[in-house]
């Protein structure tokens, strides 16, 4: 639970505000979820370039896929932090860097796979037919809302399931019903969980994908950092950072939101993905579209 419930951080010293810092140090902490370090994270060459240094402290799942930013400091949760002389929790680096809608800095890739993590997934899909699409149909189930953006994989796994597709499963927090859905499609879908310890080893499958198809969890923040296709699954009630009726997003240019029209009706939302994705191979196979 140390990567999914963040401490009531409390620092003595004060809070960032944005103006230079030459010669100090800053403390920027995870303050929330995987999910909103990994959005928020891009954020952080803006506060490097005001000068001073710059340590980060998050989950300890993130700390490799975040380690090499240029200029920052990266430790965990439960490390014994250096001296410091200002501090932010990392939800406040918009407020304090002044950005809008318009200027969200939303350069991609800003997350970056592994090479040689890279290179092995690379290897090991290297055979594989059609299109690979990983899935993630289920979030934390300790998470207040997550009745709410969570699906049940019987639900959603079979949808996905057609001629020209290969299923990779990025789901590492099974559920008890899973096991058995994931067997009964036999090959049409791979459980890549195992191979999956910290969010750099997902982060590299991810980038060995042609897709990825994930309900609002941190997988979703992952796939649109490293700047790959990605499809995320909405409940009807609004998070902040989805905004409102749109299938884009400003913060991830490669995302699609896919929401639901009323309160838990996610047939109308799986009912889009598979069309979508039926309309994608019809496209990949179009010889006046390649």
């Amino acid at each position: 639970m140390q990567d999914l419930v963040p401490p009531l951080s409390r620092f003595s010293q004060p809070e960032w505000e944005g103006e230079p810092f030459v010669g100090r140090t800053l403390l920027v902490f995870s303050d929330y979820g995987i999910g909103d370090a990994m959005q928020l994270v891009r954020y952080l060459p803006m506060a490097v370039a005001r000068g001073g240094k710059v340590v980060l402290q998050v989950q300890p799942s993130l700390v490799s896929l975040f380690r090499d930013l240029p200029g920052v400091t990266v430790l965990a949760r439960g490390e014994a932090l250096p001296p410091f002389d200002l501090q932010l929790p990392m939800m406040s680096l918009p407020r304090v860097l002044g950005t809008t809608l318009d200027t969200i800095p939303a350069a991609i890739p800003y997350l970056q796979a592994e090479p040689a993590k890279l290179s092995r997934w690379q290897r090991a899909l290297r055979h594989a037919k059609g299109l690979k699409v990983g899935v993630v149909w289920a979030g934390n189930p300790q998470h207040k809302g997550d009745k709410f953006r969570s699906l049940a994989a019987e639900a959603v796994l079979p949808r996905l399931v057609m001629p020209g597709v290969q299923l990779y499963s990025l789901q590492k927090e099974a559920r008890p019903a899973d096991g058995a859905v994931l067997a009964s499609l036999k090959t049409d879908i791979a459980d890549l969980a195992p191979a999956l310890g910290d969010f750099s080893d997902t982060a590299a499958a991810v980038a060995a994908l042609d897709l990825v198809i994930s309900v609002d969890t941190s997988v979703a923040h992952l796939a649109g950092g490293l700047g790959r296709p990605v499809w995320v699954l909405l409940p009807y009630a609004l998070d902040w950072r989805w905004l409102r009726d749109r299938e884009d997003t400003p913060w991830y240019p490669t995302m699609r939101l896919f929401r639901q029209p009323a309160p838990g009706d996610w047939t109308s939302v799986l009912d889009s993905v598979a069309h979508d994705l039926t309309a994608t191979l019809e496209e990949a196979h179009d010889p006046d579209t390649a």
